[in-house]
């Protein structure tokens, strides 16, 4: 057990986080108390202890303007850093950055007039991020900026439309997503709603016209063609199609896959669509609860091809229970002969939504992962792929990162407005959330300055059901007219 003291309630996040990623399987417990002298105090399970005392920091002695505030946090979550790095031996691949984006923190940089070498120097000594990881966020990051410089992140919007189903729901799996065999009379009930709230949302959007729409969930080809078919000819009928630079589907599951459904898909002016094996280990598919083999893998990816998409992507995930880097090898080998336009490697996050979370499973985040992270990169070059977008998640297997790579016209245009939070996303769908991205920054019920407001549509399926009037309105009362 691992037991830290704060003195002010602002430094538990970081620290809390920072200290997870250098003890994953530790019970960590963690207090409050504004009478200590301390900052921060923290005890390890060997028996060596912190304490960061308020007077070492010069502005602990007066009030502080909001920037110094961030400015105080980073410098305690550093000290914290430096503390478990030199008890532990070792450097997290991203240091003390404890946010999921990354990138976004480089792109304002890049935007402030920095250069490559002044990002990189801030990132190493402000975060104690590698260099390797520097070089890869600034990489990125020119990309993303470069993406976003061909749209008018402004005047148009992205689309996202979640479907809430799947064949069977994977072990590390903590989406909002239900078994489609136990939803099978809601499905049309659940399309109902959905169609009526595209609709809405249609009307709302006025002459605005979508840069990218992503229907994803769960996965979206659980629904039959027929279903599938009404969907997409909604968005179709719904919005102004005419600007769109990308339209993905997850088409994910393969056994959730025919040949029927892909022609559906064909039929809709659909750009980029997504055939996730996460493994081709099938000792790995049986143990994680995916109902399919590596063959049907193989077999759909090649019919998709033939039926002419031309921008189809795999998502593959490091770390998984089992798996060594050999097996990683193995994977890659395969995927290498299919080809696919991008690429997306995710390292493993187990949540205490999953199975896996669920379960108390933990992983064995150094001897592997990282040649599994270093393979799939090398991999992805030699197919001529380079990364394009990058997203992070508590609890990531060996503190790594998600990386999207792509052929230099394939990369995933919602993906990188996603992460970069510069366009406003509206989400039809339970679970669903809507981002504003507002032109001017307004203060908020708690106080807080921002340019984001965020709508989430309820994740229970029955509930958004008979609440999708009121899901509308709740959009209604932010979006243009």
């Amino acid at each position: 057990m691992i037991e830290i003291k704060s003195k002010k309630n602002k430094f538990t996040y970081n620290v809390y986080h920072v200290t997870k990623a250098f003890f994953p399987e530790e019970e960590i417990v963690q207090t409050v108390d504004e009478e200590q002298e301390p900052l921060v105090w923290m005890q390890l399970p060997g028996g060596a202890c912190f304490s960061l005392a308020e007077r070492s920091l010069t502005m602990a002695d007066r009030k502080m303007t909001p920037e110094e505030e961030q400015t105080e946090k980073r410098e305690v979550t550093r000290q914290v850093y430096r503390f478990l790095s030199e008890e532990c031996d070792r450097e997290l691949a991203w240091g003390m950055l404890t946010g999921v984006r990354p990138t976004k923190l480089v792109m304002q940089k890049l935007e402030d007039g920095m250069d490559q070498a002044q990002i990189k120097r801030f990132l190493e000594e402000e975060y104690c991020v590698t260099k390797e990881k520097a070089e890869l966020a600034y990489e990125i990051a020119c990309r993303e900026k470069e993406q976003l410089g061909k749209l008018d992140v402004s005047e148009g919007f992205s689309l996202y439309v979640g479907i809430p189903f799947c064949p069977s729901i994977c072990s590390y799996c903590s989406f909002s997503s239900s078994p489609v065999g136990e939803w099978k009379d809601k499905i049309d009930a659940y399309l109902d709603a959905l169609i009526k709230e595209l609709k809405a949302l249609g009307r709302m959007a006025g002459e605005r016209k979508p840069d990218t729409v992503y229907v994803g969930g769960g996965t979206p080809t659980t629904l039959e063609a027929g279903q599938l078919d009404r969907l997409l000819g909604t968005i179709r009928n719904c919005f102004d199609l005419s600007e769109l630079k990308e339209f993905t589907v997850e088409a994910g599951r393969p056994d959730s896959i025919t040949r029927e459904k892909l022609e559906v898909i064909r039929r809709y002016p659909v750009t980029r669509i997504s055939v996730n094996p996460q493994t081709m280990q099938q000792k790995t598919l049986d143990l994680v609860g995916r109902k399919h083999t590596v063959e049907e893998v193989e077999r759909i990816f090649c019919m998709a091809r033939k039926l002419g998409f031309d921008n189809i992507n795999m998502d593959l995930i490091a770390g998984l229970p089992g798996e060594t880097r050999v097996d990683m090898q193995d994977t890659l080998r395969r995927i290498k002969a299919l080809a696919p336009d991008s690429l997306t490697v995710h390292a493993l996050a187990i949540k205490r939504a999953a199975k896996f979370g669920q379960e108390g499973r933990t992983m064995d985040l150094h001897s592997e992962i990282s040649g599994m992270v270093e393979d799939a990169a090398e991999c992805a070059e030699e197919m001529g792929l380079k990364p394009y977008y990058l997203y992070r998640q508590k609890n990531i297997a060996g503190n790594f990162e998600n990386v999207g790579y792509a052929e230099v016209d394939k990369a995933g245009i919602y993906n990188i407005l996603i992460m970069e939070e510069k366009q406003t996303i509206l989400a039809a769908g339970a679970g669903a959330s809507t981002k504003l991205v507002l032109p001017e920054k307004i203060q908020t019920a708690g106080g807080k300055k921002t340019n984001l407001i965020r709508i989430e549509n309820v994740k229970n399926i029955m509930e958004y059901i008979h609440r999708i009037d009121e899901m509308i309105e709740r959009k209604g009362e932010w979006l243009w007219h």
